[in-house]
């Protein structure tokens, strides 16, 4: 019989279930697992980290730049000033086609190939998430404009910052220099932290000298934003600190009568407080406006500027060297006094020229008849070359050299500016080193009038009459007088700074000194009597000249014929009131010929209106 075939088996069939069953929870259990272990991960372990990613999507820290400290001058009129500007900046990663874009707002707002090109360049060196200025200063019909076509320019945006503004433009120039914005290299070796949010920094003058007082610290906000990037509140706030204040030292009126007085001159003016070492002017013309640095030069602007064969960017009062000339003389004179060559009633013959034993070669005096017999006193006020081409034949050049040393020449003063030139005074050591050749007797008479290698500037010359007006007494020339903290309303004086003084052997030496420098204006036959004529004080003074070039030795120069640009450059140096000195002054007129025509002249309306408050010319210049 044929036995029928099962149908089912429940008992394997609930077997198989059943491990299906458990191999289906056990990789349940097993995916649970995971996905718990994972977020233990993210919420425990990772809890700080995702938590402040989170925050960032939400928050955001925003640097706020400090308010840059003022400039002002010793009397209080603001030097350097922050003003609200408006410009137009665009985030490049928020602009589709920036090239389209930028040519539309060139259009709107008609501006020039080289504004365009210089806006290219500065979105080729930006992050694309940075804010990059297309064009600042914008006027107030401009803003309406860009407002107005807004829509058309997505990610363009008006952006109302402080500026730096210079309200006495040209006349503070070379003395507070300016800021501009913070360059590549700049920003590589600024601290990030202390300059983020921080756009301009200073370049020259007391703007770069000054940086960390006047910069001030940055502040920061903590702000909630949304999606867009559109702030929605301020959650935290640390304010920022302003820079500091600093009040100069320069007297205002000073400075602009003095700028006044060169006229159409180029040249330089530097007046010293002898007794402190306080500039109370320093000018150099032609000079430049700062306002067009702070947001930007076009370069066709700086390369007029560059170009200019007046050199308006060229600082002559701290940079340029000039050979001091005659005004090197009472200095000379003093070392002949004190290393005994030469005594005070001393005579020597002057018949218009003076020789080399066994040469035949002439060195001329500028009165080519001669002065005849003159002492000291009238070496000074008659500006003698004679008396000091035999003086220095007598002294040698390193016997000058260590007394004009002594008066600062030759190396820098020390100002609280950078970019100060040292001058050149020559010595034997000094040829050698720099030319391999030996120094020749020759070179030692033209030294003794202050020609041939030696140079210096204005402000070297100013610190040496300064020293003769304190008689030996040295101090650091300076231009920042008190830093004011305007949070605590606390101003500190800068103090001032004394340096090793002239050593002779008498005092009366430094009276025969002053005593011929007083002739020079005030005698009979000095050579800048004109200017003496009517002062209501005592000063003392020299005449210098510095000549361009060489004349053969039977020519005289005339200066009335030469080309201006190749006449002689007009020195005076002075100081007063001679009992008790308050302002010492050197002035360099370019190509002004003489320095008894063209620069005392000016030296007498300075001290005229330092010592007296008069501010007519009351000098007979003619």
């Amino acid at each position: 019989m044929q036995k029928l075939p099962t149908l089912k088996d429940p008992n394997r069939e609930l077997r198989i279930f059943t491990a299906r069953v458990w191999a289906a929870v056990a990789i349940m259990i097993v995916l649970m697992l995971t996905v718990v272990g994972r977020l233990a991960y993210l919420q425990i372990i990772e809890h700080r980290h995702f938590t402040t990613l989170s925050q960032d999507n939400r928050l955001k820290l925003v640097a706020i730049p400090p308010t840059r400290g003022l400039i002002y001058s010793r009397d209080g009129l603001i030097l350097a000033e922050n003003r609200p500007s408006f410009s137009l900046e665009v985030v490049p990663e928020r602009v589709h086609d920036i090239e389209r874009q930028l040519a539309g707002i060139a259009a709107l707002f008609d501006m020039d190939d080289s504004e365009i090109e210089d806006a290219r360049e500065a979105l080729t060196h930006a992050r694309r998430f940075d804010a990059v200025v297309v064009k600042a200063g914008l006027e107030e019909d401009e803003v309406a404009l860009f407002s107005v076509n807004r829509h058309r320019f997505p990610g363009f945006s008006i952006a109302a910052r402080l500026a730096r503004h210079y309200p006495f433009a040209d006349n503070f120039a070379h003395v507070i220099g300016y800021v501009s914005r913070i360059s590549e290299d700049e920003l590589a070796q600024l601290d990030p932290v202390a300059y983020r949010g921080t756009t301009h920094i200073g370049k020259v003058g007391v703007e770069k000298a000054r940086e960390g007082i006047l910069h001030g610290r940055v502040g920061y906000q903590q702000v909630e934003v949304n999606a867009q990037g559109r702030v929605l509140r301020v959650v935290d706030r640390t304010p920022p600190v302003p820079g500091n204040d600093i009040y100069l030292t320069l007297d205002s009126a000073l400075q602009s009568l003095a700028i006044d007085a060169l006229a159409d001159n180029n040249g330089a003016i530097v007046a010293i407080e002898p007794a402190t070492g306080e500039v109370l002017a320093f000018v150099s013309k032609p000079a430049f406006d700062p306002n067009q640095f702070v947001n930007g030069i076009s370069r066709a602007r700086y390369a007029a500027l560059r170009d200019s064969p007046d050199r308006p960017l060229f600082n002559r009062a701290l940079q340029a060297q000039y050979p001091p000339g005659s005004t090197v003389k009472p200095m000379v004179a003093l070392a002949g006094l004190n290393s005994g060559r030469r005594g005070v009633h001393d005579r020597t013959w002057c018949p218009g020229w003076y020789s080399l034993e066994g040469d035949d070669h002439r060195y001329r005096d500028w009165l080519k008849r001669g002065h005849g017999h003159v002492d000291l006193s009238a070496s000074i006020a008659q500006s003698c070359d004679v008396y000091y081409y035999s003086l220095a034949h007598d002294l040698g050049i390193d016997r000058i050299h260590g007394m004009l040393s002594q008066f600062g020449l030759g190396k820098p003063t020390g100002i609280d500016l950078p970019g100060e030139t040292g001058g050149l005074l020559p010595s034997s050591a000094w040829k050698r080193r720099a030319r391999n050749l030996p120094w020749y007797p020759g070179e030692t008479l033209i030294t003794g009038i202050g020609q041939g290698f030696m140079l210096a500037s204005p402000l070297q010359l100013a610190h040496a009459t300064a020293t003769i007006a304190n008689r030996g007494g040295r101090f650091v020339p300076h231009v920042v007088g008190q830093i004011e903290d305007p949070m605590a309303q606390q101003a500190s004086e800068t103090g001032f700074h004394e340096r090793a003084g002239v050593t002779v052997l008498k005092p009366e030496y430094w009276d025969a000194i002053v005593d011929g420098m007083v002739a020079v204006v005030h005698g009979e036959r000095g050579t800048a009597r004109r200017v003496g004529q009517g002062a209501s004080y005592r000063f003392a003074g020299k005449t210098g000249t510095a000549q361009l070039f060489t004349i053969a030795q039977d020519e005289v120069a005339d200066n009335e014929e030469t080309p201006k640009h190749l006449r002689d450059h007009a020195l005076f140096i002075a100081f007063a009131p001679v009992e008790n000195p308050e302002i010492a002054v050197a002035i360099v007129v370019e190509n002004g010929g003489s320095g008894s025509g063209a620069a005392a002249p000016i030296a007498r309306r300075i001290l005229d209106y330092y010592l007296t408050g008069a501010t007519e010319d009351d000098v007979d210049d003619g």
